[in-house]
């Protein structure tokens, strides 16, 4: 993998920068601008070759459709603020684009194509499509870190048609992520969130072997709850997980690993509710399980304190409601408590725990925060991502 600050000759190259700008927003408006801000440096040292900057990214999950929702135009404007310069989205078709409609004017530097996923080639790795996009540059740089566990075409086929190269940020998070994994300090601890256990029980599996706890929280949790005989009334769920859960539960006991699940939960009637602390055995029918309670806290407290190594990807529960927030709050108080101290090194990943961190300042308490969710556990799993060996 070779860096784009390797390559001496950037003036005047047009560049093709595929990005992560997967911000989330409110009507239109972008709440969370971390995975923008973690971008400008290489974008900085791009304008400063006097390269011309063609932006490939996308929003949201359009499935190859064009959703004006989705459009990139929000990140188009905050990107120009931050730059203070002008970044133009290009809304035309992205196979009708050809070289006479990019870069007309003199003072034009960075342009953005439309959200990539408004197309159905790319999610399908399209060679034909790469090279349409291939055909607009002189250079290909990746510095989606957060995309680069999917094959698709402005990630990985790319790669097969301009020279290729890692951006700043990607150099980062590969740089750091090596650094843990090879110079790991046992206790790890594992702390996993997320709704579906389905999309990460490979991760889990594999994790298992090499980790000493792996604490699951947040909507995977309550798979686990049920599987223990327990009513998990109106809560997010999956169906048939319990085959999943039975092969985790003797992995974990087979690898002398230690899995822990909440022991009392704070439940509401909806997601606006009054919320209450109730033992597993106490969730009424009618009830929505939406965060941890104290007792479990507790207990991933306990072994916080007596890890060397924390890897966290997932919020406790709902956290957007500051009701449900306090077991995600907790967690992160301590880990920061910890890592002030110097006692743990600790690793945050995946975009809802990069914005519960923002929201409490948290950012640069940890050692390191990665952007990426998917692309963070695989590597950690030890997969080869698509987008990185593309680069090699």
């Amino acid at each position: 993998m070779i860096s784009i600050r390797e390559e001496p000759k950037l003036k005047d190259k047009k560049i093709l920068l595929r990005l992560d700008l997967n911000v989330p927003l409110e009507n239109g408006k972008i709440t969370d601008t971390t995975r923008i801000d973690k971008i400008i440096p290489t974008l900085k040292f791009l304008i400063k070759q006097n390269s011309k900057i063609i932006i490939l990214s996308h929003v949201g999950r359009p499935k190859g459709k064009f959703v004006n929702e989705l459009t990139l135009n929000p990140i188009c404007e905050d990107l120009s603020k931050k730059l203070s310069q002008n970044v133009k989205l290009i809304t035309k078709n992205i196979n009708n684009i050809n070289n006479k409609d990019l870069f007309k004017n003199n003072d034009e530097k960075i342009i953005m194509l439309e959200n990539i996923r408004f197309y159905l080639e790319e999610e399908n790795n399209d060679p034909e499509f790469a090279k349409h996009l291939a055909s607009l540059a002189d250079i290909y740089v990746n510095d989606a870190f957060s995309c680069s566990h999917r094959a698709h075409a402005s990630i990985h086929q790319i790669s097969n048609f301009l020279p290729s190269y890692s951006g700043l940020q990607l150099d980062l998070e590969v740089s750091a992520l090596k650094k843990i994994t090879s110079e790991i300090k046992r206790p790890i601890t594992c702390i996993i969130g997320g709704s579906k256990i389905s999309t990460k029980i490979n991760v889990i599996k594999n994790l298992i072997s090499k980790f000493d706890n792996i604490i699951i929280v947040g909507g995977m949790a309550n798979n686990v709850i049920k599987y223990m005989g327990h009513n998990i009334g109106k809560s997010l769920q999956e169906e048939n997980s319990d085959l999943i859960i039975k092969e985790i539960f003797s992995l974990s006991k087979k690898e002398n690993c230690k899995l822990v699940y909440p022991e009392d939960i704070v439940v509401s009637k909806d997601l606006n509710g009054t919320p209450q602390i109730k033992e597993l055995n106490e969730i009424s029918s009618d009830e929505i399980i939406l965060d941890i309670g104290p007792k479990t806290i507790n207990i991933i407290n306990n072994i916080i304190d007596e890890s060397n190594t924390i890897f966290w990807n997932g919020p406790a529960g709902y956290f957007e409601n500051p009701s449900f927030a306090n077991g995600s709050i907790k967690i992160a108080e301590n880990i920061i408590k910890n890592n002030k101290s110097n006692k743990i090194y600790s690793v945050a990943g995946g975009g809802d725990t990069v914005s519960l961190l923002n929201s409490l300042n948290a950012i640069d308490n940890f050692n390191f925060v990665s952007t990426a969710g998917g692309a963070f556990l695989e590597y950690l799993e030890g997969k080869e991502l698509p987008g990185i060996k593309a680069l090699n």
